[in-house]
Order: C-alpha cells, then structure tokens, then sequence
C-alpha cells in the first residue's frame, strides 16, 4: 500500500458500513412503512392520501400550491391529481383572473373518503412507530422534521 492510501485510510475516519448510513436507514424504513401502508389502505397511494390529507387540511389550493405543501414535483401532482379527480374524489376549477391556474378541493366524497381512511392512516402511523416508545417517536419525527 502506498504512503498517501495508508495516509488515506488513516485519517478518513471509521470504515463505512452500508448498514449505518442514515440514506440507507431511511430508505428501510420507508419500505417498512410503504408495505404497513399498502396494508391497511390499499385504495390509496401514499402520494394520493398526502394530496387529500392536505386539501382536507387548508382546504381548497392551486395545483402548484398543493405539490409545494405536500412535496411533489409537478408531474407527480398532475398524475396524482388525474387519477384522484377520474374517482370524483377532487374537483377543478380554473381561475377567473389567470385560467392557467387550476383549483383543486375535495368533493364531498373525497372527504367522506378522507375520512373513513384517517383512522387507518393513524394506524399506519402507529405500527410504522410501534417499536418506539412515546418519547423515541416524538423525538424522530423532531428529528425528521429538521431534516426536511
């Protein structure tokens, strides 16, 4: 080994380990909640319940608006929301002083769906957690929450 590896290996600190990298974590935990997810509401994607969950929350937004709060690109919002208004569960409406701005609501069946699937949602949340104590689960999503 030559001086500059050795002096390389030396100073780089603990040797990675896939196993110990927050990315990696995340990404296993995410698959751990995506499958407790698909489990208990299988109606929905993830994306689509956010996209609800939030116009429940603040109640009518633009389509930009909605991808900003709820973290989706453009794309991902405009396929979310095709597919959500073809079930009748969102409404449109364009603007009257700017008709490219579009705005979504939800329909009353959209929130009777909303509804019905809260508690499930909770739920999921609850056996994503599950191997948390009530502090550790606080203290993750204050760490999350940080993060993003």
């Amino acid at each position: 080994m030559s001086d500059k590896a050795a002096s390389a290996k030396t100073t780089a600190g603990p040797p990675y380990r896939l196993d110990d990298q927050v990315g990696f974590l995340l990404r296993r935990a995410q698959q751990r909640h995506l499958s407790i997810f698909s489990e208990h509401i299988p109606d929905f994607t993830p994306t689509q319940f956010a996209a609800m969950a939030k116009l429940h929350e603040t109640g009518g937004l633009s389509q930009n608006e909605l991808g900003r709060q709820a973290a989706m690109d453009a794309a991902t919002i405009k396929g979310v929301i095709d597919r959500l208004r073809k079930r009748g569960l969102i409404s449109t409406r364009r603007d009257d002083r700017d008709q490219r701005r579009i705005y979504l609501d939800l329909t009353a069946e959209g929130r009777n769906q909303y509804l019905i699937q809260v508690a499930r949602a909770a739920e999921v949340t609850a056996r994503t957690a599950s191997l948390l104590s009530e502090t550790e689960h606080a203290q993750l999503v204050s760490l999350l929450k940080k993060l993003v």
